[in-house]
């Protein structure tokens, strides 16, 4: 349930229109500030606090507590309890990323999990980006990264998320992963006030692919 990424203003505007949608067709109008992965324009080759360098790996039990920690200090993410990262860092991390800069300090994860039914289908649950290494791309790297190993691990050839109509910054995040794929997004409604409340904005389903396999040259 991406409701939002650390950092980000939540401004409602228009969601995509269309069921089936090229990935540039997918950018929404309003420019908002987004927190890791933004606009060409204001990229940089470091973070807020000048460190141009991250590790992005796969977590482990410990790193829950960090996630957690994280999700919390966002204050936007629907931020679980310790124990549900603590327990996804331990089931699920072969489908999940954190990120630490070269001074060891978390700045961000991302965490996903391969559906059941559809165990080619890499779902991604949360994005988070510290608010400190906004401007160095960091949610789409690590996108890029949690992508690259279930495609290797696991074939993977489709992604999904959810997302709520107000949050630009993450679907201007996955329409940058699509775009970078050559590939094209469908949405469709998942979840609504029906099942999520009154005070829970909907949930629109992603569909990202298929993919294409990296293509290995092996001369």
């Amino acid at each position: 349930m991406l409701r939002a990424v650390s950092g980000c203003n939540r401004s409602s505007g228009p969601l995509i229109s269309t069921d089936m949608i090229a990935p540039e067709q997918a950018e929404p109008r309003a420019s908002t500030s987004f927190s890791g992965a933004t606009s060409p324009a204001e990229k940089t080759d470091a973070d807020a606090d000048g460190d141009p360098s991250y590790e992005i790996v796969s977590p482990d039990q410990a790193d829950g507590v960090e996630m957690w920690r994280l999700a919390v200090e966002s204050q936007t993410l629907d931020a679980n309890s310790r124990y549900a990262y603590v327990l996804w860092c331990r089931d699920f991390a072969g489908a999940s990323v954190i990120a630490r800069r070269n001074d060891g300090r978390a700045v961000g994860y991302v965490t996903g999990y391969l559906r059941p039914e559809r165990p080619h289908t890499l779902f991604i649950w949360q994005v988070c980006v510290d608010p400190v290494a906004r401007g160095a791309g960091l949610a789409g790297r690590m996108l890029d990264a949690v992508w690259d190993r279930t495609a290797q691990d696991a074939a993977t050839d489709r992604m999904e998320t959810t997302i709520t109509p107000d949050n630009e910054s993450s679907i201007r995040l996955f329409s940058s992963f699509a775009r970078r794929h050559d590939t094209t997004i469908e949405r469709e409604d998942l979840f609504g006030p029906d099942l999520l409340g009154d005070e829970h904005e909907p949930e629109h389903l992603y569909r990202i692919g298929p993919i294409a396999a990296e293509k290995v040259d092996n001369t």
